[in-house]
């Protein structure tokens, strides 16, 4: 998903956000936990994730530090903040709308 056309814009934001409202993780096993979580369908580029990570943090959304991997690398994890929290219930509330909206339009009479 280099760019996500397919998606609503800010969808992989929120999609961020939920996966580490998990845990913390680093840029690489976020992208593999969407990945798993999504049966393989969505695949986030770096190109994509990483400017996203960034912005989030830029907005107070996310908070990052440096630490080592499980290979023993240093990687750079990022973890939601309260402001984060609070941004994705929005967003799913926002999101749980949405798509009601759409299932209706595209439901067969």
């Amino acid at each position: 998903m280099s760019r996500p056309s397919d998606l609503v814009q800010g969808t992989l934001d929120a999609l961020i956000l939920r996966t580490l409202s998990l845990e913390p993780l680093h840029g690489l096993a976020i992208a593999g936990r969407l990945r798993a979580q999504s049966d393989d369908e969505l695949s986030v580029s770096r190109g994509s994730l990483y400017p996203a990570l960034h912005k989030l943090e830029r907005q107070g959304l996310l908070r990052a530090e440096w630490r080592p991997s499980a290979s023993g690398r240093r990687a750079k994890y990022y973890a939601l903040t309260k402001a984060g929290a609070r941004h994705l219930a929005k967003e799913t509330k926002e999101w749980a709308r949405l798509s009601r909206a759409v299932s209706l339009v595209l439901k067969p009479t």
